[in-house]
């Protein structure tokens, strides 16, 4: 009955693209592949609070927010996030993932349109998909493209434009000023994904609705959704992602609100993160390296392994067909000589001309 099973992953391995779990050792390797941009997962004050706060409560929070699962400490963290991100208010979900499924499908149907960039993440193009609205997807940051979508699709009850803030594999920035822009002038919702910006980044223009992790650079886990008192009583009525799970264990609340308080009271992570992205020319601290060839890809990326360094290899369906390619993340807590020995292995590995074409096109 299952003999598809073997054939497809032997399919995925004769062509690169099967995938398998590394076993990492932090004593052994060095990280280049985390979303934990500012170190905070590692922080000792994030660390203390999470372990104060299970003490206290227990670990996880026994069933969802809207029957026994609600804490004081779960509003306290979205009353921060509302804050932080200078919204009315803020809902919190277990993870970012089931933050855009649980938006997206509350907010459109299949007599609406939902208005995509082409690069963005894979949790925005499911919830897209499972609202049952129109999918229409416009060239990568391409706002004529995006204009002339909306232009066509005054048909619709209504029309959502959602975008990526940071694009997780290429690293670069969206021209959110100008979505916004576009959004109101064809009376379109816009939604940002704040996953790969939050607490590292400030983007210009003002989303209806924001969308953002606390598992990357905030060190913990979660996503949330911040926007007006409307919006989020909408979304905590709505949202099956909200109302159909386990909450979010308060001392994960208490770690997001800690590593929350460091970012802003403490520069100097952001600092030490934007001084390492800029050892690689990169304005984020995304670095892509386009190799191409899925296999080609991963015997780079375990060559890398074996001296000690992780980068993960990025390939098909996560990125294009031939854009194969080594994703690279930089962090607050990586050394100088650690990002000279990252480049120097890059040079010995990839061509001199490859790693500068690269570079040169960000």
């Amino acid at each position: 009955m299952f003999e598809f099973i073997n054939q497809e992953l032997e399919e995925l391995k004769k062509t690169g693209l099967y995938r398998s779990l590394r076993l990492i050792d932090l004593k052994k390797h060095k990280i280049f592949c985390s979303n934990d941009y500012l170190g905070l997962s590692q922080h000792p004050k994030v660390k203390e609070k999470a372990i104060e706060t299970i003490k206290a409560f227990g670990f996880g929070a026994g069933a969802s927010r809207l029957i026994s699962g609600n804490t004081a400490i779960h509003e306290e963290l979205e009353k921060k996030i509302a804050r932080f991100k200078k919204r009315e208010a803020a809902v919190i979900f277990p993870t970012g993932y089931m933050a855009n499924l649980g938006a997206i499908t509350s907010l459109v149907n299949e007599n609406d349109t939902v208005i995509i960039d082409r690069l963005n993440h894979a949790s925005i193009i499911d919830a897209c998909r499972l609202s049952k609205a129109k999918l229409q997807v416009y060239a990568h940051k391409d706002m004529s493209a995006l204009e002339k979508i909306l232009q066509r699709s005054d048909k619709y009850r209504r029309r959502l434009i959602v975008t990526d803030a940071v694009f997780s594999m290429d690293g670069d920035i969206a021209p959110i000023k100008e979505i916004c822009g576009l959004g109101k002038k064809y009376n379109a919702m816009t939604m940002a994904d704040y996953a790969h910006a939050t607490g590292v980044i400030e983007i210009e223009g003002e989303p209806d609705i924001v969308m953002g992790t606390l598992s990357k650079a905030i060190g913990s886990i979660g996503g949330f959704i911040a926007g007006s008192l409307e919006l989020i009583d909408y979304l905590r009525n709505k949202a099956r992602s909200f109302i159909y799970t386990t909450a979010l264990p308060p001392s994960a609340c208490a770690a997001s609100l800690a590593a929350l308080e460091i970012i802003e009271t403490d520069p100097e992570p952001l600092r030490n993160l934007r001084i390492n992205s800029r050892f690689f020319k990169s304005e984020t601290p995304i670095i892509p390296i386009i190799i191409g060839d899925a296999v080609k890809t991963m015997e780079i990326s375990a060559k890398l392994f074996d001296r000690g360094i992780f980068v993960s290899g990025i390939r098909p369906p996560t990125v294009p067909e031939g854009q194969s390619r080594l994703r690279i993340t930089v962090t607050a807590t990586h050394t100088k000589e650690d990002l000279e020995c990252l480049a120097s292995s890059l040079q010995e590995l990839i061509t001199d001309k490859l790693l500068f074409d690269v570079r040169s096109e960000r």
